[in-house]
C-alpha cells in the first residue's frame, strides 16, 4: 500500500512539472510569435497570461522553491527539445537526448532523493 501511495506522489509531481512546462514553453511561444513572426498583440497578451499561470502552477509542488525551480529547469529542457521537434519539424540529434537524459537524472537527484532531516515525496505521508 505504501509502495503505491509513492507512485502516486510522483506521478502527481510529474504531472505538475509537466503542466508547470507546457505553460512555460507554450507562454513563452505565444510571446515569440507575436514578437518575431508578427502576430497581433493579443497572442502576446495570451502568451503573458499563461506564462502567469506558470508561475503558479509550481506552488502545487511538496517542496521548497529552490529544489522545484532546480528540477523543473530538467523537465523543460526535456519538454523544450520534444516542443522543438513536434511544433518546428527538429528532430533531436544524439546530444539533445543525451542531455535530455542527463538533466532528467538531475531532477531525480533533486527532487526525489531524501534528505537528512526532511521529509521528501518518499516519505510524506497523507
Amino acid at each position: 500500500m505504501a509502495e503505491s501511495n509513492k507512485v502516486k506522489k510522483i506521478t502527481i509531481t510529474l504531472l505538475f512539472f509537466f503542466i508547470a512546462g507546457l505553460c512555460e514553453i507554450a507562454g513563452g511561444y505565444l510571446v515569440w510569435l507575436w514578437l518575431r513572426d508578427g502576430m497581433s498583440w493579443m497572442v502576446g497578451a495570451l502568451g503573458g497570461f499563461v506564462l502567469f499561470l506558470y508561475g503558479i502552477v509550481p506552488t502545487f509542488q511538496p517542496s521548497h522553491f529552490h529544489r522545484i525551480y532546480a528540477a523543473y529547469g530538467g523537465i523543460f529542457i526535456v519538454m523544450a527539445v520534444i516542443w522543438g521537434g513536434i511544433f518546428e519539424g527538429i528532430a533531436p540529434d544524439r546530444f539533445d537526448i543525451i542531455g535530455a537524459a542527463i538533466a532528467l537524472v538531475g531532477v531525480a537527484i533533486i527532487f526525489y532523493m531524501p534528505r537528512k532531516g526532511e521529509e521528501s515525496v518518499w516519505s510524506q505521508q497523507k
